[in-house]
């Protein structure tokens, strides 16, 4: 087997109008497509960074809330690459969102902080 590269990452929120706004307008992803499925109920949109697709972001009926913070099985977090942590945070602040103290990476010394999308899902920007 050959992977390539991590396609996607899918994201089940609560409040599809507030993590559509985070997702595009906080964090700047772009709307590739956006399709509502009367008989799921179910909004999904496709999100793109610098025109590769990465996110799904899905709304679903009555979906049970993440049991805990941060160490429920599954997925612990979504990462980005960015190349100038301390810009990153200013952004963050100056749009309201909480970000959590800058930290080092005790293996790579990069480093990295975490914020949480509208559902709590941790976002983690890693530093070039």
């Amino acid at each position: 087997m050959h992977l390539t590269r991590v396609h996607h990452i899918a994201i089940i929120c609560s409040d599809y109008q507030k993590s559509k706004d985070f997702y595009c307008n906080a964090l700047g992803l772009t709307i590739l497509r956006e399709v509502y499925r009367e008989s799921r109920k179910s909004y999904k949109l496709d999100l793109s960074l610098n025109g590769e697709y990465v996110v799904e972001l899905f709304s679903f009926p009555d979906s049970p809330a993440r049991p805990s913070y941060p160490e429920a099985l599954g997925l612990r977090h979504l990462a980005f690459e960015v190349s100038d942590l301390d810009k990153v945070v200013v952004e963050l602040k100056q749009k309201n969102i909480e970000v959590e103290k800058i930290r080092t990476d005790e293996f790579t010394s990069k480093r990295f902080t975490f914020i949480a999308d509208p559902d709590g899902l941790p976002i983690e920007f890693y530093e070039k």
